[in-house]
């Protein structure tokens, strides 16, 4: 066995600290292994915002324990930085490395070394498989420091597995300032900070001279991006000029942004540019007044609404998309009738529902009359079915259009023969008869509707 192999759960960003990662192992020398199977250095990158997210990251360590008992196993990310003791207690870690360390992940992992930093080393005693005290205990050491305290930002270019030869993700901000009262991320991310703006300009052209057509930016609180570089600093709204101004790329993305910081002027600069595409995502949680305040969300349902309605306005076609939480603490069925009701009447054309999850730490945890289990997932149920009927409504409204699409690096068959995938402007997927290559934007004409997918024929003449 040789090399390492990094496995991330959970989000986008932390996808991008994975191939940050890489990145520094590559620096050191080694090669990526194929699998954890085949890898000397296993790394467990998790995530911690619900508790089933915990219980993967613990599945996977026993996974790489029982398939690589040779392997060392060093596990970071957020669930690694809010539980440290409790994860280096599991059989089989070697090492915890919290987010407060991650850029000295490779250092550490393979030498043992890091800089000095406040909180360096946390001894643990060290549990058998059986639960009993291991011999000699302390001997799986804890690289976890304060990360308000102490957090450089990854950056590097995430690239689907399935897609390496399109869409790039490319994480520019980290952190959250805001203090929802159901959100851990806060506490295990720090505070909010940037990548500086010419940094990312060299990043989107190294990408664009590497041929790729489109890119992703994403942050944990991408709208608040610039707010740490000074009072004069650049905005989002500056970002995304500079990156029209001083790259060729041919079509910027923007993943999700709350809802107060969808500007007049990034509404406008969204619709405005064919390069941008038209898609927004605008995190909802609630349609209820009382539980946005007890999640303790900046806005109020009517300015959700108005942020909304003025992206339609600008953008007709554009993909419209949110992330809903069902069962927060004490959500009655009014109050959940509001989010449903608040759900039909606006155009969405996607939703991320997700059902409360206690998270330690957080005010929520403490508060009084739970939702019980089976009826958050009812309520899940119907969002998901009421966004199911809205999408499939949206989507039948583009056959016999035309659309812009990129094509992906998969190639697929059904009844109809051969196929390509295709994901378009305004994020919706889409089969394209025949073999295309990948990489490709294209314009391309629908004829049909078939198991949550458009069905046309391209490339078409403009």
């Amino acid at each position: 066995m040789s090399g390492y192999y990094v496995e991330n759960f959970g989000c986008r960003a932390t996808q991008a600290d994975g191939a940050a990662l890489e990145r520094q192992f590559e620096e050191e020398g080694l090669a990526r292994a194929r699998s954890p199977a085949q890898a000397a250095v296993v790394v467990l990158n998790t995530c911690t915002v619900t508790a089933a997210a915990d219980q993967d990251a613990r599945a996977a360590i026993r996974r790489v324990q029982r398939q690589n008992p040779e392997a060392k196993i060093v596990v970071t990310g957020c669930y690694a930085q809010r539980a440290p003791e409790e994860v280096a207690a599991l059989p089989g870690v070697s090492v915890v490395i919290g987010n407060s360390h991650k850029h000295q992940l490779a250092q550490i992992a393979l030498h043992g070394k890091t800089e000095a930093l406040p909180g360096t080393l946390i001894p643990v005693d060290v549990l058998t498989s059986t639960g009993e005290r291991a011999a000699g205990g302390n001997e799986r050491p804890i690289f976890v420091s304060d990360i308000f305290a102490h957090t450089e930002l990854l950056a590097a270019p995430v690239f689907d597995a399935a897609n390496e030869r399109t869409r790039p993700n490319l994480k520019i901000q980290d952190g959250c300032d805001n203090r929802c009262s159901f959100c851990v991320i806060p506490y295990v991310r720090g505070q909010s900070r940037s990548l500086g703006l010419e940094r990312i300009v060299r990043e989107v052209n190294a990408l664009v001279e590497s041929g790729y057509r489109e890119v992703v930016i994403s942050g944990i609180n991408l709208g608040r991006w610039g707010r740490d570089l000074g009072a004069s600093g650049p905005t989002l709204e500056g970002l995304i000029r500079a990156i029209l101004g001083e790259t060729s790329l041919e079509k910027l993305r923007i993943s999700s942004v709350e809802p107060m910081d969808w500007s007049d002027d990034l509404i406008s600069l969204v619709a405005g540019s064919r390069r941008i595409a038209k898609h927004a995502h605008v995190p909802m949680q609630s349609g209820s007044d009382t539980v946005l305040r007890r999640m303790h969300r900046k806005y109020r349902p009517w300015h959700y609404r108005e942020k909304i309605e003025k992206i339609r306005a600008a953008m007709p076609r554009a993909a419209i998309g949110a992330d809903v939480m069902v069962g927060f603490p004490g959500e009655t069925d009014a109050e959940f009738e509001a989010t449903r009701r608040m759900v039909e009447d606006l155009p969405f054309t996607y939703l991320h529902v997700f059902t409360y999850s206690t998270r330690p730490g957080t005010p929520a945890a403490g508060m009084g009359n739970q939702v019980p289990v089976q009826v958050a997932r009812e309520r899940n149920r119907v969002l998901r079915e009421l966004v199911a009927e809205k999408k499939l409504e949206f989507m039948r409204g583009f056959v016999g259009e035309r659309v812009e699409a990129i094509t992906l690096n998969v190639v697929g068959h059904d009844g109809s023969g051969e196929f390509t995938e295709a994901l378009t402007d305004n994020y919706l997927k889409l089969r394209l008869r025949g073999r295309h290559e990948a990489n490709r934007w294209m314009r391309a004409q629908i004829d049909d509707v078939v198991d949550g997918a458009l069905v046309g024929v391209g490339p078409i003449s403009i």
